[in-house]
């Protein structure tokens, strides 16, 4: 999962912005440092917005430059979405796991889930989420 930003020059600096991930600014010495720091602050803003349970938008816009989301990030924005409004209850009872296990998927913080856990998923979403 990847997001685009702008990367603009002003004064004695390197401003980073990204077109769907509004309130993800920030900046760098050189564009090398921009582009390190752009990574930091996508990865804190959309864990942010996962935690608080803000809505996150589809990356669309694909100008500038694509950062890569952090792995555990993207996979909990992926599995949230796949729930939609089904409550964690039903989708851990329907995976064969217990609602806490189920929460810390969602958590982009805990998530680490194991192939069989992936796989479990999978059959419950009829969709996959780990492509080899």
């Amino acid at each position: 999962m990847t997001y685009n930003c702008d990367i603009t020059k002003q004064e004695d600096k390197f401003v980073v912005r990204f077109p769907d991930v509004p309130n993800a600014i920030t900046f760098g010495k050189s564009e090398e440092d921009a582009l390190y720091m752009a990574q930091d602050v996508l990865n804190g803003i959309l864990a942010s917005h996962i935690e608080n349970g803000y809505p996150i938008s589809d990356s669309k816009y694909t100008g500038g430059h694509p950062i890569e989301v952090s792995p555990k990030i993207a996979f909990a924005i992926e599995l949230r979405k796949a729930r939609a409004d089904r409550p964690q209850k039903e989708i851990a009872q329907a995976a064969g796991m217990t609602y806490q296990q189920y929460q810390r998927l969602e958590n982009p913080r805990k998530t680490n889930p194991t192939l069989e856990t992936l796989w479990r998923l999978q059959k419950v979403f009829k969709r996959p989420f780990l492509a080899l």
